[in-house]
């Protein structure tokens, strides 16, 4: 299965928290809704433990619930358990799961004594974990809970492009291109061209493993269109039940007009009327908290320290996942009026609906683990805006990124950029849809490279 093997990379992280870890920490496994967080923890409690356990709170009855609420007979807590879920549990060779444990806080908080009595691992998984809950139709109002400290965290986001050619059966095609990448030795037109399209295909399909697993299961893209609705749907329920004004809503589902607008920035008083970014903040964070959507804060400063020199009230929405990006994008058509899966197809893709290609590489380099920023400043006349997509640290310099979808040689922002800034560079890098090649100190990178950054 797909999900199986997109796993991996995760799967080396549990096994490193096991391994060093000893028991001393909780797991805590945090995702977007549909992820895979459960899959992959029980797999791991399957194959790496003699027994498991798995609570899931958003289907545990409420007398599971009420064990959370007094725990000071921890041998009471772990028989329950037990005979609920009819699961013997053997000290130090037993994990218990806690599934979607944002929905009780409280067994959250007890990890701080299960951890110290020792007997068994834990698992948690979970997505809003960090959001403010509503209480009383109000954003902002939280349960007041003791986050534990005895926790390792991992984040987890869709597929990269290297999981998802794994989940296609094909091991060789990354450390190829990895190789080609760090030599900065073409590949010739005849296979960059394979390799865009095959990049494409995990453009139109996306990382989220239901997605994958439909494709593979298919080869139809109407299914997996299918499928990715029905998860940005859950996404909604989610929103509206944080936020029931719509207003997180509407912000997300206006992220690819936004793009699209090549704006400078986000400009919410054009999706919510009078909005304002003071006022939305809440909207904006549970955005972000939930992994649904990734920040690109504009950098006023473009230099190593790119986290001090943000401003907060600039910034830029991306989807984190870009095959739920091509579906939002025409939400309110059949999957046959999409014109991405259309142009994508047939490698005609161009500037109109470039924007798809700007929302990739930022959940490109979010796998990575970078943070995003950009940068932009006025053209001499003041009309217009030249702009750095991308911005990343690098040796006390940094590396600016523009984000190109026509086969045009033009990319006068980048070179603007070098002007201005030249001694705060480490390299320069253009991501397009031709081949390696290199233009003085500009590195020309076909887009699926973007992995390697």
């Amino acid at each position: 299965m797909a999900e199986r093997i997109f796993k991996r990379k995760i799967y080396e992280q549990m096994l490193n928290w096991k391994k060093n870890q000893h028991g001393t920490t909780a797991l805590l496994i945090r995702g977007a809704r549909r992820i895979g967080k459960s899959t992959i923890a029980e797999e791991f409690a399957r194959r790496e433990y003699e027994s498991y356990l798995l609570v899931d709170f958003s289907k545990a009855s409420q007398d599971i619930h009420k064990l959370f609420e007094d725990i000071s007979d921890l041998n009471f807590i772990f028989t329950q358990l037990q005979l609920t879920y009819r699961k013997s549990l053997k000290p130090h060779k037993s994990v218990i799961i806690f599934d979607e444990i944002q929905k009780q806080p409280l067994a959250r908080q007890a990890i701080k004594s299960l951890v110290a009595d020792g007997r068994y691992d834990y698992i948690e998984t979970g997505s809003l974990l960090s959001i403010k809950r509503k209480r009383k139709g109000q954003i902002g109002s939280q349960e007041s809970i003791l986050i534990p400290s005895e926790e390792t965290r991992i984040d987890m986001y869709p597929m990269d492009y290297e999981e998802f050619r794994w989940a296609l059966g094909d091991e060789d095609t990354i450390p190829l291109l990895r190789t080609m990448f760090e030599k900065r030795q073409p590949l010739s037109d005849t296979t960059n061209r394979k390799m865009m399209r095959d990049f494409r295909l995990y453009v139109l399909v996306g990382g989220m493993p239901q997605a994958v697993n439909d494709y593979l299961d298919t080869h139809n893209l109407s299914i997996v269109d299918q499928r990715k609705r029905s998860i940005l749907d859950l996404y909604d329920e989610d929103f509206y039940d944080l936020d029931p004004s719509g207003q997180t809503s509407d912000l997300f589902h206006a992220i690819p007009a936004q793009l699209n607008s090549n704006a400078s920035r986000y400009q919410v008083s054009s999706v919510i009327s009078g909005g304002r970014i003071d006022r939305l903040r809440d909207q904006i964070i549970i955005l972000r908290d939930s992994m649904t959507a990734n920040l690109a804060y504009h950098a006023n400063d473009p230099s190593a320290g790119l986290a001090f020199h943000i401003n907060r009230d600039q910034f830029k929405l991306y989807c984190g996942d870009t095959g739920l990006f091509v579906t939002l994008a025409f939400w309110d058509d059949a999957f046959t009026g999409n014109v991405i899966y259309q142009k994508l197809l047939s490698d005609k893709l161009n500037a109109d609906v470039g924007y798809v290609y700007e929302n990739v590489v930022s959940q490109m380099l979010v796998a990575a683990k970078h943070k995003l920023y950009y940068h932009t400043w006025p053209t001499p006349s003041g009309k217009h805006n030249y702009e750095i997509d991308f911005l990343l640290s690098h040796q006390a310099k940094v590396c600016p990124i523009e984000v190109k979808s026509s086969m045009s040689n033009v990319h006068v922002s980048i070179d603007e950029f070098q002007k201005k800034f030249s001694s705060r560079i480490y390299q320069r890098y253009l991501l397009h849809v031709k081949d390696i090649r290199k233009e003085q100190d500009l590195l020309c990178l076909p887009l699926y490279m973007a992995l390697f950054l």
